[in-house]
């Protein structure tokens, strides 16, 4: 397919509207059009589904999709991505909210909308801010681990709809309890419906994913059940619901509210940063055009703001709908916009869904489950590392039994707490020098580097602070007593060494002191000014002599070495 035109650069932010549509070739219509028809066919059904998984008012799925894709059109650079209700960030607030007010309530609805307010007026300021690096404390293992927390709520919120047994509350434990003991209630045909639909849906996207399995699975699941009469045979159904021009304004508004949701509204704006950003630059990656991260972030938070005006809830990049739209041709946002008008036109006739059974939508969400829990990778972290492994399984178990926020939250601090762990526990590397050149290495080198009798060469490559300056004087004393002969010289390459915090200084101050006791000559090598600075400070540059400050080992040894 032909690639979408370049967007604008990475470090410019362009306040112009409709980026993706200026220079519009004509050639690109039929295929805008087309991807808009295609992002449509699984809007219909994935919107209407992640409506009940958020547990709003079944329409406002389509509020949603509209207002996200085109404030996000109007603000976005990103050609191709797409952005409404997604079902990464839908059991977030869902639960969250629902801590507040009982699921589907006027109170439910009102604070789902203030919250959307809340997290788009946040990931919008993220962008206009440039900080987006905030996201990066959620690392591969968090996220998978989330999204696999996610999934796991996803899948236990839905199987009594595909049971047939009705919804059960309460939390993931007492839900579970009722899904056991509630088997024996289990309606056939339901569970028949949303099985098949499950089929299809899973059959469509093996062979080919432009295929709207879904939203063919809706439309003929709810003929059966309005031609078959099995509404009367336990079958449920979504049933009617309001679906005319929505409500602008936000009702029952207050600071006491916003307070409420505050905390829960920044995680799911975290979410929503690090899923956008991760959509849009692989999508850019891949289709050879540039975007511009923080315009997305406006774009995208922006439509979170109209989504929660018109009573609805946030909205995000969807990597799967964003991937329809690419692989369907559409090389600008024409596509959203065609999809979005086509929903508007269809919103008068959604009571036309009233015979969609419950089953379906579970089923819909279901195979989204599937499609969130990644367990190649999940795998892959187990092969790579213990420790990032038990975070994404934290992350998981108490995402999906405890809360969203506790679970990210132990996530990143074990994470933090692991990294503290590592950088005060640096290793001390002994150099030597690579025979035929001026260059010092590691001894375990695969240069096979020589070190130089009476000389101790070691390099400490990270910054010297509280954390690991014991650790510093306890490595150097043992490097000292494993080197024969005695080392009369002792050189410490800096290069790596980017602060000195006090608690390091003394540390050093110490080191400088057994050298002095061993009548030990102590050199440094590539110490950048900021190193420098702090050792003068300290009182430790007068005591080492600015004599023995070096540009390189090299230097450092030739000087001093007679």
């Amino acid at each position: 397919m032909e690639q979408p035109p370049p967007g604008p650069t990475k470090r410019r932010f362009d306040l112009a509207l409709l980026l993706s549509l200026r220079h519009y070739p004509r050639a690109a219509l039929a295929s805008d059009f087309l991807a808009g028809l295609t992002l449509l066919a699984i809007a219909i059904p994935e919107q209407l589904a992640t409506s009940r998984l958020a547990g709003m008012p079944l329409v406002t799925g389509y509020y949603a999709f509209v207002a996200g894709t085109v404030m996000f059109a109007l603000l976005g650079s990103n050609p191709q991505m797409s952005v409404g209700a997604d079902s990464t960030i839908a059991p977030l607030f869902a639960v969250g909210v629902g801590h507040l007010a009982a699921s589907g309530s006027p109170r439910f609805i009102s604070l789902v909308a203030i919250m959307a307010v809340a997290v788009g007026v946040t990931v919008a300021l993220v962008g206009i801010l440039r900080l987006g690096w905030i996201a990066e404390f959620l690392s591969a293992p968090i996220i998978a681990g989330f999204l696999a927390g996610v999934a796991v709520i996803i899948v236990v919120h839905q199987l009594p709809d595909l049971l047939g047994t009705g919804l059960g509350g309460g939390s993931m434990v007492h839900r579970l309890h009722l899904i056991a003991s509630q088997l024996g209630a289990t309606r056939g045909w339901s569970l028949a419906i949303g099985g098949a639909v499950l089929v299809v849906v899973v059959a469509g996207e093996q062979i080919d994913r432009r295929l709207p399995a879904a939203l063919i699975g809706l439309v003929v699941s709810a003929a059966v059940v309005a031609g078959a009469g099995l509404s009367a045979r336990g079958v449920a159904t979504v049933g009617s619901f309001a679906h005319g021009v929505p409500t602008f304004g936000l009702r029952a508004w207050s600071w006491s509210a916003l307070r409420q949701i505050l905390p829960l509204a920044g995680l799911v704006a975290l979410v929503v940063v690090s899923q956008s950003a991760a959509t849009t630059t692989a999508f850019a990656d891949e289709g050879g055009y540039e975007v511009d991260v923080s315009r997305d972030f406006v774009g995208v938070g922006v439509g979170s703001v109209a989504a929660g005006l018109v009573g609805a809830f946030p909205v995000d990049a969807s990597p799967p709908r964003t991937a329809a739209v690419a692989r369907a041709g559409g090389r600008s946002q024409l596509s959203g916009l065609v999809a979005a008008a086509a929903v508007v036109a269809l919103i008068p006739a959604a009571g036309l869904l009233r015979d969609v059974p419950q089953a379906t939508l579970a089923a819909v969400l279901l195979f989204v489950a599937g499609r969130l829990f990644h367990v190649r990778e999940l795998i892959s972290i187990a092969r790579f590392d213990r420790f990032e492994f038990v975070l994404a399984a934290v992350t998981m178990l108490t995402v999906a039994f405890v809360g969203v926020q506790e679970g990210i939250g132990a996530a990143v601090a074990l994470a933090i707490l692991d990294r503290t762990r590592l950088s005060a526990r640096p290793q001390l590397h002994v150099l030597g020098l690579i025979s035929g050149t001026t260059s010092w290495a590691p001894l375990s080198s695969p240069e096979r580097p020589v070190q130089i009798p009476g000389v101790l060469v070691v390099l400490f490559a990270t910054p010297l602070w509280y954390a690991n300056a014991g650790h510093f004087r306890a490595q150097v004393r043992d490097a000292l007593e494993r080197t024969r002969p005695v080392p009369r010289l002792v050189v410490l390459d800096a290069v790596g060494m980017a602060d000195v915090d006090y608690t390091g200084s003394r540390a050093l101050r110490q080191v400088l002191a057994d050298m002095e006791a061993r009548h030990t000559t102590f050199a440094v090598a590539r110490a950048g000014q900021r190193t420098r600075d702090s050792l003068a400070r300290a009182g430790l540059a007068e005591r080492i002599g600015d004599d023995r400050f070096f540009a390189s080992v090299g230097e450092a040894v030739d000087a001093l070495v007679t």
